[in-house]
């Protein structure tokens, strides 16, 4: 009997280290190590594929890395959510994704995949990370934009130790959503980073006005971290190799001749910033265009300063300081007028500008000092006096005879100096009661008022100069109480809305701007003043800024750029 306990005890010993681990039993809780701890021990990852949430309400959420709160964000699962596999996360406005644990390895590397979601506005992003079990948060590199709906990887080298764990935070705050996938730590190896060394760059010069390229850096000693950066500021860099990584230059570092430096840095331990190379921005060839903004139309009245500089309530022709001393890190801010931004981007962009001051009179084929025909375009935001006679013709052939004329209106009963004539019906007026020609452009100004963010761009708009021109994609206009306009093409084939009223469809009716063509010139309206207001101007107005928000800038800059006939 003894023999056969003995047996039945090695038998017993035998199972027990041969189950299979499934069945196994658990170990007691001071050896047990959860699924989720297994994965803090190594490099970590989140998929996005387990878990639930279909709301924007902040909540905290079981993934497979740990639990995560997700603030004005969810888990989507759409086909306009952009991810690998099945799900990934969504946030819009300014949501936030958190660890609510720590990753207990140190962070060498962490990269992040990131994509527009739908057919969205592009959006800008943080990284931040805790040591301190989230008690406080440091921000890691640079804020990244989010461009395309291609989930593509951002990566940012960490090399801290001990606990860590991230934030993803949204900061433009718009409504626009961007979808994160594929989340990883790398464990934190202790080792020092390689120097960087530059050896050659492609391409290495442009010229000024040009749109947006790719700027390929080529050397050694570059990591998943290393950034190429652009006389001392950071590009959103890809890694491609540690002997080449890849950025984009936006047209805004390429709007004026000169020369840029170009480094490549590499964050510490070790790393370092490489020699420079130079990048050299050659001058356009095309002649300076000229463009005159009007101010003899009380478009200083009330609360407004649509003008360029404003000058102590008083513009003058040309804007002080004087435009020759402009230079491609010049603020908005030099000049002094809620279109100063404007001003300045053009002049960055290789053009002349000047104001028709209070008291002249709009003329064409005069020898007037500021005679129409003396200019390229002709900009008129939110008139509050009714053109004379004489100024309807002048306007009408400067435009016939190939001018740009730049209308920007209101919205319905915003007469600014109680003359009894608000914008709306001022170029109303202009179009139907001239000796020239009867509604010459094919649009009408509606008597509306309306607000609202639309992303109803036409959507043949992927040749057009003005929705995708030199200065970048147009995908939203904000108007802030402005009026609609209705198209007639059967008086002018040459009209064509640009952007409509959500969700409205794309017809003659809600258009919130439009581009059109008479004789041999062009014109381009928008029916709100507010988009371009730059929230500068004179310090008893209220105005607020909007020129660099949404697509604003893009727009009135390319649409600026169609009327010279420079695309």
């Amino acid at each position: 009997m003894k023999k056969l306990i003995l047996l039945s005890a090695s038998i017993l010993v035998v199972t027990v280290f041969s189950c299979r681990k499934e069945l196994c039993p658990e170990p007691s809780n001071s050896t047990k190590m959860s699924h989720v701890e297994q994965a803090k021990a190594a490099n970590m990852s989140e998929t996005f594929e387990t878990g639930t949430k279909t709301s924007y309400t902040t909540a905290d959420v079981t993934l497979a890395s740990g639990i995560w709160n997700m603030n004005d964000a969810l888990i989507g699962n759409s086909t306009s959510d952009k991810k690998n596999g099945t799900q990934s996360a969504r946030v819009r406005n300014a949501g936030m994704l958190t660890m609510k644990f720590d990753y207990t390895s140190g962070a060498g590397v962490v990269s992040i995949n990131h994509a527009k979601y739908g057919t969205d506005a592009n959006g800008t992003w943080q990284l931040w990370y805790s040591v301190n079990g989230g008690t406080s948060f440091v921000q890691a590199g640079t804020s990244i934009t989010t461009s395309t709906t291609t989930l593509s990887a951002a990566s940012f080298t960490l090399n801290i130790s001990g606990n860590v764990r991230l934030q993803i935070r949204k900061t433009d705050a718009g409504t626009n959503r961007i979808n994160f996938d594929d989340i990883s730590i790398t464990s934190y190896s202790g080792t020092s980073n390689a120097a960087p060394v530059l050896s050659s760059i492609s391409p290495t010069s442009a010229t000024a006005g040009s749109a947006q390229l790719t700027l390929t850096a080529n050397g050694t000693g570059f990591i998943n971290g290393s950034v190429i950066n652009w006389n001392g500021t950071a590009l959103a860099t890809t890694f491609v190799s540690s002997i080449k990584l890849t950025a984009v230059v936006p047209a805004t570092s390429l709007t004026t001749a000169g020369t840029a430096s170009v480094t490549v840095f590499t964050p510490s331990p070790g790393g370092g910033t490489s020699s420079p190379s130079t990048f050299t921005i050659n001058a356009a060839t095309t002649t300076a265009k000229r463009f005159l903004f009007d101010a003899t139309k009380a478009e200083t009245a009330g609360n407004a300063d649509w003008v360029i500089d404003e000058d102590s309530n008083t513009p003058i022709k040309t804007p002080t300081p004087a435009q020759s001393t402009i230079t491609a890190t010049t603020p908005e801010t030099f000049w002094t007028g809620a279109l100063s931004s404007w001003g300045i981007s053009l002049v960055k962009a290789g053009n002349v500008v000047e104001t028709l001051p209070a008291g002249a009179g709009i003329t064409y084929g005069t020898t007037g000092a500021q005679d129409l025909s003396k200019y390229d375009v002709f900009v008129i935001d939110e008139p509050n006096t009714r053109f004379t006679a004489a100024e309807k013709v002048a306007i009408l052939n400067f435009v016939s005879h190939g001018g740009g004329l730049f209308m920007i209106a209101d919205h319905t009963i915003s007469d600014r100096n109680n003359d009894g004539w608000d914008s709306p019906a001022i170029w109303n007026d202009l179009m139907t009661n001239n000796t020239v020609q009867t509604n010459p452009f094919g649009f009408s100004i509606d008597l509306t008022n309306i607000s609202e963010t639309s992303s109803n761009v036409w959507t043949s708009s992927s040749t057009n100069p003005i929705l995708n021109g030199l200065q970048g994609t147009v995908s939203q206009l904000q108007f802030n109480n402005g009026a609609t306009l209705s198209l007639q093409p059967t008086v002018n084939n040459n009209v064509q809305g640009l952007i409509w009223r959500n969700p409205s469809a794309q017809t003659t009716s809600n258009v919130m701007c439009a581009s059109s063509k008479y004789g041999t010139g062009r014109v381009f309206v928008v029916t709100d003043s507010s988009p371009m207001d730059d929230g500068t101007g004179a310090s008893t107005d209220i105005l607020y800024v909007s020129w660099p928000l949404y697509s604003h800038s893009k727009l009135f800059m390319n649409a600026s750029l169609w009327l010279a006939k420079l695309q």
